[in-house]
């Protein structure tokens, strides 16, 4: 009999919803993982055992009460995720639970509320066990920073679980949660979840409300699921997203028919950081294209032409945020050489620079659209590269993963460029507002479990979460 993390959330969800299984014994099963396991991963900052606990017996009840009323039968008023277990990044408010955002230069105090994504998914009937591990708020490829030891990746310790949503992919592959939401502002969906052989969705601007941000004055972050299946992601979209004719769920069930795809290695990043796909990606390309034809889709390769002033515009507005961010001065010496250096050209910006940035990507947004309309769908790999060792990209003192991070080398500059190297084909889908899914086709040791986890993305015109899924589920996953 399959142990409580090997069951998919799908399956989770359907056995803590007939009784076959009380929220308490999910929930003391997944800490008891991540007592053993955490140490090691380092994938929760937090771990709120005893809330959860609390929690947990107040879902029981709840199940119970219903039940009684029900009289064993079919129970009106259970939540779609009763008794659920979920982590949050550390980036999202949880009520009474501190949010470091990945910061030593803040004051860690408890959150007086909960955010929008984490009362949203709270009133769905989540059982919140803690926060995990970002990267400083949120701005890398990796989840590394002064406060706790680095997110590292299960299926090879020294190496990252990317970022920003780094702790939630370490957890949700190593079992220490079913499934977990995320927030995507230039790939942090997408990244850890290639990097931990995840499925992970970026649902396109607008879908899920709950994830947007004040301080994104691009409106390029969603929130989305880090999940193992097709299936298991669906059925948190149907938490994140109010109810449609035909659920996330339900549609995964239909197949798709034939699609046109586009397959490209263009990038916006090319003309400023000229990269190298390495032959891993280019294998998980090639498995990726093989999976897609063989369902009965065709491939055709796409030439994309980007505009060449993208990658100053993004950067303009990916780190207007931490620019205004409260940060008091004798604090700032605490911060991150990446965190400093951006917040430090954000405030020397001007007002004028900003908007013109923002004009900017939004023609870059209407020009890419209008180029991908040639196809269903746009395909190309996840990532650039394999998933990187832990220090990697701050050249932690030249290489060591030690932690705390004390001595990174402070190249800024160096440490931007690789991660727009590592992950090239990410931010423009924030930027065009599109939905995005990666899916782990490939291993570097040939199989599953076997060497390096590494994906293919496909990005969807607006509306197409659905068809995306259902790709996903008729390709095995």
């Amino acid at each position: 009999m399959a142990e409580i993390h090997e069951l998919t959330a799908v399956q989770l969800r359907d056995s803590l919803r007939s009784g076959e299984l009380s929220a308490r014994e999910a929930t003391a099963h997944f800490l008891a993982r991540i007592e053993s396991r955490n140490r090691l991963l380092g994938a929760f900052v937090t771990v709120t055992a005893g809330q959860a606990m609390a929690d947990a017996a107040a879902a029981d009840a709840k199940f119970a009460r219903l039940s009684r009323a029900s009289g064993g039968g079919a129970m009106e008023g259970l939540p779609l995720l009763h008794g659920m277990p979920v982590g949050f990044k550390d980036l999202t408010d949880v009520a009474g639970v501190v949010t470091t955002h990945g910061s030593a230069a803040l004051d860690h105090k408890p959150a007086l509320m909960d955010g929008a994504l984490v009362a949203e998914l709270k009133a769905a009937g989540v059982v919140s066990l803690g926060k995990t591990q970002v990267p400083e708020f949120g701005l890398t490829a990796y989840s590394e920073n002064r406060i706790a030891p680095p997110s590292r990746n299960p299926h090879a310790p020294s190496r990252s679980s990317g970022g920003s949503s780094g702790g939630s992919a370490a957890a949700v592959a190593a079992g220490l949660l079913p499934f977990a939401p995320g927030t995507d502002g230039g790939g942090s969906v997408r990244i850890p979840a290639a990097a931990c052989g995840l499925l992970g969705l970026k649902p396109g601007r607008g879908v899920v409300t709950s994830g947007e941000s004040s301080a994104d004055p691009a409106r390029l972050v969603a929130a989305g699921p880090l999940a193992r299946t097709a299936a298991d992601a669906a059925l948190l979209m149907d938490a994140l997203v109010p109810a449609a004719a035909e659920t996330y769920l339900e549609a995964v069930g239909h197949e798709p028919g034939p699609l046109r795809i586009g397959m490209t290695l263009d990038s916006p990043w090319s003309p400023t950081f000229p990269f190298t796909t390495e032959p891993e990606a280019l294998d998980a390309l090639k498995a990726g294209t093989g999976l897609l034809e063989r369902a009965g889709h065709r491939v055709f390769d796409a030439a994309i032409r980007y505009d060449n002033r993208y990658p100053d515009a993004f950067t303009t507005a990916w780190t207007a945020g931490v620019g205004t961010a409260r940060i008091s001065p004798h604090r700032e010496a605490l911060l991150a050489p990446l965190t400093r250096t951006f917040r430090r050209r954000a405030q020397q910006r001007s007002a004028s620079k900003l908007n013109e940035a923002l004009a900017f990507l939004r023609q870059f947004q209407r020009d890419t659209v209008t180029q991908y309309g040639q196809w269903d769908l746009m395909l190309m790999p996840t990532l650039a590269q394999t998933p990187r060792p832990v220090g990697w990209f701050t050249g932690a003192a030249h290489g060591d993963d030690r932690w705390p991070a004390a001595e990174w080398a402070g190249d800024a500059d160096g440490d931007y460029r690789k991660q727009c190297e590592y992950a090239p084909w990410s931010s423009l889908v924030n930027v065009c507002g599109l939905p995005a899914i990666t899916i782990p086709v490939h291993w570097t040791g040939g199989g599953p479990g076997q060497g390096l986890p590494m994906g293919i993305q496909l990005v969807g015109p607006e509306g197409s979460e659905r068809l995306l899924l259902q790709v996903a589920a008729q390709l095995g996953f």
